[in-house]
């Protein structure tokens, strides 16, 4: 653990190396690691999360439940935080995801995958650096990529859609156009650089806009059948056609570029119970399909229409 001695820590922190590979962040991980810390140390002066989405969402989250009494389950939705959080620093080691500036950390709960989301969710501070994601393997460099790509065509393609988040989404688009199509596409310093902005400014985008349809299938995914965000994320998108036009041109365009396969068939080893567990949780993300559909999309979409869905891919 080379990282742990380039930390300078003193005997009265507390360092703690969390695998996010087994499951995305839960709402029991949080409400335990709360009550081990403070349990043996007390209320820290602030918490510093370096790592990509899960450990950045993990830092988000337990920044919040430190000052907010009962379990992580209480909080999950838009403003159910009562007290601002403690002081919060964020150091990408995979860009992607945009939490480093996004206004939730996502936790996957009893009951339902969904954020702590509020204005006091947001780091306080920022480290980027772009030698920290020099070492990405290759196929999560092209998946959490892919998840900055993909809030930016959701975020434009909807009715949540306005200035604010159209800049930064344009910007964030061409600079992953730079480095997943571009002549000098692939992993090199100048692109390291470009994703980690490109990051940032996607999870802008998303945060003055919302996500759609493909987060929702992809939310699904994640909570059902335990797949990592980003690539659920990937396996969900390539079937919308339907929802997200030219933008499907171009990500097929980045998957042959980078030798990416993504399975196909996976529909036809799933039961109907889970696809239709699937279909629930992602029908009960309304704000996202809300911002695809639009005010009415519950005369467009059924449970029987994102069953569908799943079973295309």
């Amino acid at each position: 653990k080379e990282l742990a001695k380039r930390i300078p820590a003193t005997a009265a922190d507390v360092i703690k190396f969390i695998d996010v590979d087994p499951h995305e962040p839960t709402t029991e991980q949080i409400d335990t690691l709360r009550d081990e810390i403070l349990a043996s140390k007390g209320l820290p002066s602030g918490v510093i999360g370096i790592g990509g989405g899960s450990i950045m969402d993990i830092a988000k989250a337990i920044s919040l439940m430190f000052t907010n009494e009962g379990s992580s389950t209480l909080y999950q939705g838009l403003n159910l935080i009562k007290k601002p959080g403690i002081y919060h620093l964020g150091v990408p080691t995979i860009s992607g995801t945009g939490a480093e500036v996004s206004m939730t950390a996502v936790l996957t709960g009893p009951e339902k995958k969904l954020g702590l989301k509020c204005d006091w969710t947001v780091f306080n501070q920022v480290i980027l650096d772009p030698e920290l994601i020099a070492s990405v393997p290759t196929d999560k460099w092209f998946y959490t990529g892919m998840d900055t790509y993909i809030h930016c065509v959701e975020s434009e393609s909807g009715i949540l859609n306005n200035a604010f988040s159209h800049a930064y989404a344009e910007q964030s688009l061409k600079l992953c156009r730079d480095v997943y199509t571009g002549l000098d596409a692939g992993q090199t310093p100048e692109n390291d650089d470009k994703l980690m902005v490109a990051s940032l400014m996607g999870g802008l985008s998303l945060t003055y806009s919302e996500v759609g349809v493909c987060h929702a299938l992809s939310y699904g995914l994640s909570k059902i059948l335990g797949e990592k965000h980003c690539y659920a994320n990937c396996i969900a998108f390539q079937h919308l056609e339907d929802y997200y036009g030219d933008a499907l041109i171009e990500f097929n365009a980045m998957l042959k570029r980078h030798n990416v396969t993504l399975p196909q068939g996976l529909a036809k080893s799933w039961s109907d119970e889970q696809i239709t567990a699937m279909a629930h949780v992602a029908y009960n993300l309304p704000h996202m399909w809300n911002h695809a559909i639009g005010p009415d999309w519950k005369e467009k979409i059924t449970i029987d229409t994102i069953k569908a869905l799943y079973q295309r891919m």
